[in-house]
């Protein structure tokens, strides 16, 4: 049975937020916390809004690490191992669900559809990309917050 696709629109919680305790910015998903205690309020426009921005992020981080060479085979690979992902978001993003997903996993990126373009320590890469999202949503978090004080 076909999995449901999601909308540029679908929450993209993943139910580990650390929003409850302080973080202006869930270790999670990588919204703010305005965004995430909001996000049942806020029209489909603002949660595209905020889907594109976790989408560039995302994107300008594993760009220069990962090439999609076979989108069709990646959303099969993730369909048939139920690896929750945003099928509406550009297919690189997918990559982030994949790791989060197989966790200490070893993967064999190939059989996904996915080429490395650079060497990485297979046991380090999944922190090392969630490191430098969680940076990237914090340095804007705090430009936007500057901006409006």
């Amino acid at each position: 049975m076909p999995r449901l696709h999601k909308k540029r629109s679908s929450t993209p919680c993943l139910g580990i937020c650390s929003t409850t305790f302080g973080d202006e910015v869930c270790k999670g998903c990588k919204r703010f916390s305005h965004e995430v205690v909001g996000w049942t309020k806020f029209t489909e426009e603002e949660r595209e809004i905020v889907n594109n921005r976790i989408e560039k992020f995302k994107v300008q981080i594993l760009q220069d690490r990962f090439k999609v060479f076979d989108e069709e085979l990646f959303a099969n690979k993730l369909d048939e191992k139920a690896i929750n992902y945003n099928h509406s978001l550009n297919s690189l993003t997918w990559i982030y669900d994949l790791f989060r997903a197989a966790g200490s996993q070893s993967l064999n990126l190939e059989s996904f559809g996915i080429s490395t373009l650079k060497t990485f320590d297979p046991k380090d890469i999944r922190d090392e990309i969630n490191k430098e999202f969680l940076e990237i949503s914090e340095a804007h978090h705090e430009r936007y917050f500057k901006k409006a004080n």
